[in-house]
């Protein structure tokens, strides 16, 4: 979870094993503002019936075309949400998602918390 603004990561979250990023965002209990804006990606699409300020993108029907006022939704949404992205590279360039982890499993939740800590610094300081 990053914040929009500084573009800081504001917390993070794992498990032991795969698991998908809503189930984990459910289990992790993290609350939510209700004036506060979420914006998320097609893997959160329930979220918005848990949390009022919750965007996602819109879907294509099947075999329909999308219309007009959707793709603009879609196209201003991505705009908003390539910070997102953007910070999620940055945990990548650090290769901790980018590949295997081969260390203790025990300690990825430390290291990523770390790193996280690192970037942030990196953007207070440098940027």
């Amino acid at each position: 979870m990053g914040d929009y603004e500084t573009r800081q990561i504001i917390c993070t979250a794992i498990d032991t094993s795969r698991t998908h990023d809503f189930k984990l965002l459910k289990r992790s209990r993290i609350p939510f503002i209700s004036s506060q804006l979420c914006l998320a990606d097609r893997g959160y699409q329930g979220f918005a019936k848990r949390h009022a300020g919750t965007c996602t993108p819109a879907k294509k029907p099947r075999k329909q075309l999308l219309p007009d006022a959707e793709k603009q939704h879609n196209r201003a949404f991505a705009r908003l949400r390539v910070r997102v992205e953007h910070a999620i590279h940055r945990f990548k360039i650090s290769r901790i998602f980018s590949g295997r982890y081969r260390n203790r499993r025990r300690r990825f939740g430390l290291r990523l918390n770390l790193i996280a800590g690192l970037l942030n610094y990196e953007l207070a300081h440098f940027a």
